[in-house]
């Protein structure tokens, strides 16, 4: 069996319940803009343009990785495998695709500023 390191795609219903079971460490890999404007409940903001893989906390839980779309979560992910982290999973489609889901967000209402949360279930 070679071991050569892959990026695993995760669906977003696969991410939200590993949230949910506490399994594992989102990292949101956006700019701290974006991640104001709307994020998943309990992501942690490690934006790519300061990405750093030693920085992360691997310790423990599993990392999965996400931005918009799933580009810059693939870079990241790469960045990791390159400082030898071989099993990186990351939220194919990104924030996308959790809400194409359905899944719940916390955003800041544009018109009131204020912060909604979508329910935390």
């Amino acid at each position: 069996m070679t071991h050569h390191a892959q990026v695993i795609d995760a669906t977003p219903e696969q991410v939200d319940a590993w949230l949910k079971a506490g399994e594992i460490l989102l990292v949101d890999v956006r700019e701290a803009n974006e991640y104001a404007f709307e994020r998943i409940h309990g992501a942690l903001l490690y934006p790519l343009s300061t990405f750093h893989a030693a920085t992360l906390p691997t310790e423990g839980r599993r990392l999965v990785l996400q931005c918009a779309g799933g580009r810059r979560s693939l870079t990241a992910a790469h960045q990791l495998q390159a400082a030898g982290h071989h099993q990186v999973t990351h939220l194919a489609g990104g924030l996308q695709a959790w809400k194409a889901a359905g899944l719940p967000l916390i955003r800041v209402d544009p018109q009131t500023g204020r912060v909604v949360d979508d329910g935390r279930r």
